[in-house]
């Protein structure tokens, strides 16, 4: 009997969940608030990694790495920094195991206790200012535009696959700059890369703007981020790019000498995407049959599936197939042919389309009489026949409309679950449904966390594309200069 999965109607964390075990993405670890990432969900999370690599490295950026163990006198010097991240910290204290006396098993040595506690990499701000302290003398030095691919822990209460969990995988850039012109200019650099990334190859459409006082990265002066909306209508946080100031320059004591010999602190930024990035992905394009992959992402692009009843008819139709995905991947295509005995057609079908593959062609015996294909399309559900002659760029044609399509759809729905609201009474039924509010707001931490304990939505972000609009907020009736995008999030 068929397992029976969660609709997105029906219940829609359900089905979230569902549709990550179901397409092989990741399963729960032993390790409490841990998860394992499965080969075909790495995939996709290695052509994220090698795309915004490329991007990273065209905008003059190297990688490095940096320890996993960070001092607990490291976070102790920038204050507003220690306290954002103090409760989430995994803290290491002992080096050493031993036997247990009575055979039970081991234990932690009580004679290994370390001098210092290390706290496991929760964001790697304060090592890598420890190392720029040593890097940095002159303005000749800068700037230094590092990024760094890596594990980070944040001791979660909550967690959900991709989207929350206690270690994720992410890369996270920092640049030290000679001048605060020069750091702000990359924070909205790198911010424009996520939103080109999120557009262009996610065919996720995203908002960017500023975060308030509260929301804002600790220890940063500014951050900026890009917002999604999930099929929930939830706002994702899908990246964010940190202005900060002076104020980790200052901790450690990063100085250069500009070019009249006057001591300067460093400007400084950080920013980062993490693998949060596969939720958005399955939550913005997949449907109650599984994944949903824009091309650009897929691991397998284009799979085939022969229909056969003897080794006669398999070895000519392999002979087309084989000669099809010289011509594809000729052309950068990425092929899959499935020609395992072990499982029918129908259910490799279905297989296919619970993983999200782009693009399925079907071949039988009277197909390769006829010269011709059946080409499926996973966005839409819809097939055609195609000749031979010109398949392989009819595929690669698709693939493009494939990417449009699902760019295209993800903006219409969004826009038709955007709207304005100037009542507050209003705003505290409509949020229960779900969308981006566009509202104003009085500018006040104050009304920010009412609005929060209230409703439990918050400000996703100050957005830059919206014209400025003077108004009243909805709570207090104050003065505001514009509108400000709530929403729940993830």
């Amino acid at each position: 009997m068929a397992q029976k999965y969660a609709t997105r109607e029906e219940d829609y964390s359900k089905w979230y969940n569902d549709l990550v075990y179901r397409a092989d993405l990741a399963e729960h670890s032993d390790v409490r608030g841990c998860m394992v990432i499965k080969p075909y969900g790495y995939a996709i999370w290695e052509k994220m990694r090698e795309i915004l690599d490329v991007k990273f490295k065209e905008t003059g950026h190297s990688n490095a790495y940096f320890p996993l163990f960070i001092p607990k006198s490291y976070l102790s010097k920038e204050a507003s920094h220690v306290d954002g991240f103090a409760k989430e910290c995994a803290v290491v204290t002992h080096y050493r195991l031993k036997n247990a006396e009575d055979g039970s098993g081991v234990v932690v040595d009580p004679e290994s206790k370390l001098e210092e506690e290390l706290i496991v990499r929760p964001t790697s701000e304060t090592i890598i200012w420890n190392s720029y302290k040593n890097w940095i003398q002159s303005y000749r030095d800068l700037p230094i535009l590092i990024n760094q691919w890596a594990n980070v822990v944040r001791w979660e209460m909550k967690t959900r696959l991709f989207l929350r969990t206690t270690e994720f995988l992410w890369q996270e850039g920092h640049t030290a700059h000679a001048t605060k012109q020069e750091a702000i200019a990359e924070t909205e650099q790198m911010l424009n890369v996520y939103a080109d990334f999120a557009e262009n190859y996610m065919a996720m459409p995203v908002i960017k703007g500023r975060k308030t006082a509260n929301e804002r990265f600790a220890g940063a002066d500014d951050t900026l981020c890009i917002e999604a909306m999930m099929q929930d209508g939830k706002a994702l946080q899908a990246g964010t790019s940190h202005f900060l100031g002076q104020n980790f320059a200052k901790a450690f004591e990063v100085k250069f000498a500009d070019k009249e010999g006057k001591l300067e602190y460093v400007w400084a930024t950080s920013w980062g995407v993490s693998t949060r990035l596969m939720g958005a992905l399955i939550m913005t394009h997949s449907d109650d049959e599984g994944l949903v992959l824009p091309p650009a992402l897929a691991p397998i692009q284009v799979v085939a599936v022969p229909i056969y009843r003897s080794q006669e008819e398999l070895d000519a139709i392999t002979t087309k197939i084989n000669e099809i995905a010289g011509k594809l991947k000729s052309k950068g295509i990425s092929f899959k042919y499935d020609n395992d005995d072990n499982r029918r057609p129908g259910w490799k079908f279905a297989e296919y389309e619970a993983k999200g593959v782009p693009v399925r062609i079907a071949m039988g015996p009277r197909d390769l009489e006829n010269g011709k294909a059946e080409v499926a399309r996973r966005d839409t559900k819809t097939k055609e026949v195609v000749d031979f002659e010109g398949l392989d760029l009819y595929i690669e044609q698709l693939l493009n409309d494939i990417q449009s399509n699902l760019l295209n759809k993800a903006k219409a729905f969004r826009q038709e679950n955007t709207k304005a609201i100037d009542s507050y009474d209003v705003f505290k039924i409509e949020i229960e449904k779900g969308g981006f509010f566009l509202a104003h707001w009085d500018g006040t931490s104050e009304t920010e966390d009412k609005i929060k304990e209230e409703t439990k939505a918050t400000i996703r972000c100050i957005p830059f594309d919206i014209p400025a609009e003077e108004g009243v907020c909805m709570v207090t009736g104050k003065p505001s200069k514009g509108r400000v995008i709530f929403a729940k999030a993830y």
